[in-house]
């Protein structure tokens, strides 16, 4: 795991600035390497072969830096017996897979990946991202100059840059910014499953998609009719993804350990491969303690395990945990998550979590009426919703159907929202522009897709939005921050091809979700975990508005605030001062995504360069 960064015409630009930006997520070694047109920097975190494994790689050629793992890469070897390997590092196979087979390289790989080759010859940088889009990379492109990086920070220590207020916008409006957008005008972030090929003479740009999950949903491609059969490669897929995940390191790897299946399923099979391996709980003040459900896993497999209780200082650490995304971010799940990590990182450099298993196999109460197609049965009852008081309690079943009937008279875009990041829904108007209208036609086209079922339409969008454009961004960022590696067997090759051909009555069955791993945790899990409901990391937010972070959020909010260049000042104000008719989960989620714009903002008018702040480059 590593950082990388490369510029094409690079007269001017610090490297040393450009690496000690991108130093966390690569503390073991820091390398430049250059020629009189381009530019590779690389910083590591070593992983795989310690010793040999130093980056940029040549070949002839080529030169590559490397971001992520290619978990099945000594596999790949026997493909390439014309090649003399001189390491055992995944990065020297990347590269002879590229000279060997081009862009039809990614139907071999097992990985998460972000990488950069520089193809001396031919003129051209080619840059590329793993299917799932687990490992980032964003690139700017302007004055003659071509930048990429593992992280937005690093490109913004180099580059004067403008915000793009019709991004704000749509972030606002949506709850997390859309892919390929990013905050500020000229940088882009490269989509998953897609190539970028850069002519260095002309800068111009060729963008190529390898893999799209759309054209797997499809029931026809699944052979599986028998409950049995599915239990039978759910685990082989399974087991493989996981044992490849703790085989390829040379360095011990943990596991994120909570109170679900997800991670308990991993955990389970963790530990048949490698027993004895360290597992992680988390107890924070103020949350759901899931301790003791995990410890029922880790006795029954022996585990080495490790309960981290995390008492928060938020008011000191706020502000550098959201400015490490460099952008507005306002997933309040990554304040955990940033802790979380930074505890495991005192033991491991790597561990597996359990993202993408409620994307790919329907872990979330909402996919229920969408298995079902309940919408138009719930929008009879809508009418009454006047006449209901707002919910008091998030997890609360009344929550639940209260935001079933509001969703339910709702079409595309709107609908979406509601059912999902649900921010300023039905309270505050934020208007559209050209950035949320791409996204509501994206939406759209889903939602009126024939050939799909009313799941796997929701299962789609969520992958396309929710998983690539939040939850997995905030894993990276929080876990990088502290020089921590999270691999995912879930969204493992194996597991991305298997899981959406799967009729839906494997992923809700009755009113199960996650139906088919609920199955296979019977085989291996405690019976107390098997029926347990997702959570996630349930953050007291209302807490942290009200209380923790109240003098924070009013300094930050306060009169003529950059957030109230897209929510009118005295809507702000009531919010501040409860003076608005909105559910108080909802009032605290508001607030939270105007003081994480409103942080960021700050920030950026901190910092020395003072990209041509405020001056928009766009108009809504």
């Amino acid at each position: 795991m590593c950082g990388i960064a490369g510029i094409i015409n690079y007269r001017d630009i610090d490297f040393n600035i450009i690496l000690s930006s991108l130093k966390h997520r690569g503390p073991d070694a820091q390398t430049i390497w250059h020629d009189d047109r381009v530019a590779l920097l690389h910083t590591r975190l070593a992983i795989q072969d310690v010793a040999h494994g130093v980056q940029p790689f040549h070949y002839q050629n080529y030169s590559i830096i490397f971001n992520g793992e290619i978990y099945n890469h000594i596999e790949l070897r026997k493909l390439l017996s014309e090649f003399t390997f001189k390491t055992t590092s995944d990065t020297e196979t990347l590269l002879y897979l590229f000279i060997k087979y081009q862009h039809n390289m990614y139907d071999f790989i097992d990985g998460m990946f972000a990488f950069a080759i520089y193809d001396k010859n031919n003129h051209k940088i080619i840059l590329a991202r793993d299917r799932a889009g687990k490992k980032p990379i964003y690139y700017y492109h302007n004055n003659n100059r071509f930048i990429f990086a593992s992280e937005l920070n690093a490109i913004k220590s180099v580059c004067q840059l403008s915000i793009s207020n019709n991004v704000i916008s749509s972030y606002l409006r949506a709850g997390f910014i859309w892919t390929p957008y990013t905050a500020y005008s000229d940088v882009y972030k490269l989509e998953a499953g897609s190539y970028l090929v850069v002519d260095i003479d002309t800068l111009n740009i060729q963008k190529h998609t390898y893999f799209n999950i759309l054209n797997l949903y499809d029931s026809k491609n699944s052979q599986i009719v028998n409950l049995q059969d599915a239990l039978v490669k759910l685990e082989s897929k399974f087991e493989k993804s996981v044992a490849d995940r703790i085989t390829a390191s040379d360095v011990e790897v943990g596991v994120f350990l909570s109170g679900g299946i997800d991670s308990n399923l991993i955990a389970a099979f963790s530990a048949k491969i490698k027993p004895n391996i360290k597992t992680f709980t988390v107890k924070f003040d103020g949350l759901y303690d899931e301790s003791p459900l995990a410890k029922l896993t880790a006795q029954k497999y022996q585990t080495d395990h490790i309960e981290l209780s995390i008492s928060t200082n938020l008011k000191n650490d706020i502000e550098k945990i959201l400015c490490s995304y460099g952008e507005p971010f306002m997933d309040s799940s990554a304040i955990p998550s940033y802790y979380v990590s930074r505890e495991a990182s005192k033991y491991v450099k790597v561990v597996l979590a359990g993202d993408g298993a409620d994307e790919l196999f329907a872990g979330y109460r909402r996919y229920v009426p969408a298995r079902y197609s309940l919408n138009s049965y719930a929008r009879l009852f809508s009418v009454f919703l006047r006449y209901f008081p707002k919910p008091t309690h998030k997890q609360s079943i009344y929550n639940y159907f209260y935001r079933l009937l509001t969703m339910s008279n709702k079409t595309g875009l709107d609908h979406y929202l509601s059912g999902t990041t649900d921010v300023f829904e039905d309270a505050i108007v934020i208007q559209n522009n050209s950035i949320t209208r791409e996204l509501e036609h994206f939406i759209q086209s889903i939602l009126t897709d024939s050939t799909l079922s009313s799941l796997n339409k929701m299962l789609y969008a969520d992958y396309s939005a929710i998983l690539f454009c939040d939850l997995l961004v905030k894993m990276d960022i929080a876990s990088m921050a502290n020089s921590l590696e999270v691999r995912s067997p879930f969204l493992s090759k194996y597991m991305l091809e298997f899981a959406p051909s799967l009729s839906d009555h494997f992923k809700i069955n009755k009113f199960k979700t996650k139906y088919l791993l609920r199955k296979l945790a019977e085989r291996y899990l405690p019976k107390e975990l098997i029926n347990q409901p997702k959570r996630g990391f349930e953050v007291p937010l209302r807490q942290w508005v009200d209380q923790n972070l109240r003098e924070n959020i009013r300094d930050s909010l306060k009169a003529n605030s950059f957030a109230s260049c897209f929510v009118e000042d005295k809507l702000i104000q009531n919010l501040l001062n409860n003076k608005i008719d909105v559910a108080p989960e909802k009032r605290a989620k508001m607030l939270w995504s105007l003081y994480c714009l409103e942080v960021w903002y700050q920030n950026e008018t901190k910092n020395s360069l003072h990209r041509k702040l405020p001056e928009f480059a766009d108009q809504l």
